[in-house]
């Protein structure tokens, strides 16, 4: 689905960016510049990086 049509940014690179690092949706607009236009789609983009966080394993988190 697409997120951003700005920049025509879907959910699937949203999820992806997260696999690779991206914790924030400053760290995803650094990466995809979703939200730097008009920026309808920051909530969305937000609960999608949130929903991907719960499921990605966190590594650096101790025991």
């Amino acid at each position: 689905m697409y997120v951003c049509l700005c920049h025509a940014i879907t959910d699937t690179q949203i999820k992806q960016a997260v696999s690779q690092g991206d914790t924030s949706l400053k760290d995803v607009k650094k990466r995809l510049g979703v939200g730097d236009q008009c920026g309808k789609c920051t909530k969305m983009a937000a609960l999608i990086i949130e929903q991907q966080l719960a499921l990605e394993p966190n590594y650096y988190e101790v025991a």
